[in-house]
């Protein structure tokens, strides 16, 4: 997994830097048929999906970004939120056949060799393993081919329906004794939208063998299922029987911090760094938490250590650049930007350090060096929203209203989530008079975040001017 931390600064001068579900009568008729739902309202602090109702008080979007879902920004980019996974059955069953290509396996290869053995021969020019030949019962029944095979479909030819009906045969013929085979039952059903009968899977497997892996494999479907408080007891449930075990203690911190409950997240990381003092995730998690808590400095500590630990690519250095900045060690900013530059590997790295060098020349007060460099930001990365509301910013200051106007409505179109865009629309129109328009931004504004004082008093101001006409 490649550590990928994205700090976005922040930085303030006259108007702000950045850095539900509709259903009609038939859809809720589906819903009570559906036992993979979950509930549409749900209480606060139970969720992911509104991460800001937890009880931890979190961070604000004025103090760390948020991604759309409304989640802080993390200091690991993590494979479960990359993923592509589909989400319906149909999805699934369409996914492409083999590893090289999307197009479905053809049993043409096996033309010119014997029907029994037409599913094992390896030709050159085809697939390793003809799929649509095999007779899953004869492999089913011998266990040490059937787990190999079983892997390379699942992991190799992404086949999620071959994989099922093998693994099905397979923990028949062992008379539903062998947990394994119930463990890739339901990782089938996980990959398949099926959550509850994966559920089922996993909990029969944990009865048969108490297992790290089943435990891991739970928690996923019941994060899916969106019942995060679930997840975090199976998680302590499994410490009690695997003390000190590192990726049930990681597990629990990644739910505390999708939840916004920072402070708790924290202290299972230290407690990650007690158990294993090299583990990259819990650092850089750690590193992030210090560096939008004000405390550069001591974010800088735990950068380093991770260059000492041999991590060795853009984000890092993006992030010691920052870190260096904040703590006003100014000779090593430059340098690490520089490094971090020549080790960007697309060209949404690249936009991500021209941005935070924009923001060092609006700290230094060179607003022409800012202006070039979200410029640049933007020719590497033409959808950078924060880009866009800084030039809006920065156009303002010179008097180029109009060109600030159309910058700040491409950026709330492409994050609708950040607020800064609609406050900066707001401000700008009640400064040129245009009253409806402004309030109506500075309802988004307050609906991205409610708590944002500025938003407020300019709302106060508003229903104010409107009450004297």
């Amino acid at each position: 997994i490649q550590a990928a931390w994205n700090l976005k600064t922040r930085a303030l001068t006259e108007m702000v830097y950045v850095d539900e579900i509709d259903m009609d009568q038939e859809g809720i008729a589906e819903i009570i048929l559906d036992e993979n739902a979950i509930a549409q309202v749900a209480r606060p602090g139970t969720s992911l999906k509104l991460p800001g109702t937890g009880q931890g008080g979190g961070p604000s979007p004025a103090v760390r970004p948020v991604t759309q879902s409304g989640r802080p920004i993390t200091g690991f980019v993590r494979p479960s939120t990359q993923s592509g996974r589909p989400s319906t059955m149909e999805q699934a069953i369409r996914t492409p056949r083999t590893a090289l290509t999307a197009r479905p396996i053809t049993s043409a290869s096996g033309g010119y060799v014997r029907p029994g053995t037409a599913s094992m021969i390896t030709n050159p020019d085809g697939p390793f393993i003809n799929l649509s030949r095999l007779n899953l019962t004869k492999y089913a029944q011998k266990p040490k081919l059937a787990k190999a095979l079983f892997e390379y479909i699942f992991h190799h030819e992404n086949d999620i329906k071959n994989a099922l009906d093998l693994a099905a045969l397979a923990t028949e013929y062992a008379q539903f004794k062998d947990w394994w085979w119930k463990v890739q039952i339901g990782k089938c059903y996980y990959r398949l939208g099926l959550y509850r009968e994966a559920e089922k899977q996993f909990k029969s497997a944990l009865k048969q063998q108490d297992m790290v892996d089943t435990i891991l494999y739970l928690a996923k479907v019941y994060l899916r299922l969106d019942q995060p408080v679930t997840a975090l007891n199976l998680f302590k449930q499994g410490l009690e029987r695997f003390p000190g075990e590192v990726t049930l203690i990681c597990g629990i911190a990644r739910i505390y911090e999708e939840m916004n409950n920072i402070s708790s997240a924290a202290e299972y990381y230290k407690d990650v760094l007690k158990q294993d003092n090299t583990h990259v995730e819990a650092i850089a998690c750690i590193g992030s938490n210090h560096f939008y808590s004000d405390q550069p400095e001591i974010a800088l500590r735990f950068y380093r250590r991770l260059l000492q630990m041999g991590v060795y690519n853009c984000q890092l250095f993006n992030n010691l650049g920052l870190c260096c900045f904040y703590a006003q060690q100014y000779d090593m900013t430059l340098s690490s930007f520089e490094r971090a530059l020549f080790l960007a590997e697309n060209e949404e790295e690249t936009a991500d350090v021209w941005y935070n060098l924009g923001h060092v020349a609006v700290g230094i007060g060179d607003l022409n060096l800012a202006y070039q460099c979200f410029k640049l930001t933007l020719v590497n990365n033409n959808d950078y929203a924060e880009a866009y509301n800084n030039l809006a910013v920065l156009e303002m200051r010179k008097g180029h209203t109009e060109q600030a106007r159309a910058l700040l409505q491409t950026a709330s179109s492409l994050a609708p989530h950040l607020y800064e865009p609609h406050f900066n629309v707001a401000i700008l129109s009640e400064k040129v008079g245009d009253l409806q328009r402004s309030y109506t931004a500075a309802q988004k504004s307050e609906e991205a975040f409610p708590g944002h004082v500025d938003t407020q008093q300019l709302m106060k101001q508003l229903k104010e001017h409107f009450a004297m006409l």
